[in-house]
């Protein structure tokens, strides 16, 4: 069951860096985060939820 939650935590975590990547954020600002999610992959994924920056979708 192990396996599950590391897939899920992968997944989340390539979704947040893709959506850091969408933002207007700048670019040290944007390896900031990606750093922090990269290193504490649960931590950094809660930490840029409440505080990080969110992409820029346009509809």
């Amino acid at each position: 069951m192990g396996w599950l939650f590391g897939i899920i935590i992968f997944a989340l975590d390539v979704w947040a860096i893709a959506s850091i990547i969408n933002t207007n954020a700048s670019n040290g600002t944007k390896i900031m985060w990606i750093l922090l999610i990269l290193i504490l992959p649960v931590v950094g994924l809660i930490i840029w939820w409440f505080a990080g920056p969110k992409a820029n979708y346009r509809v």
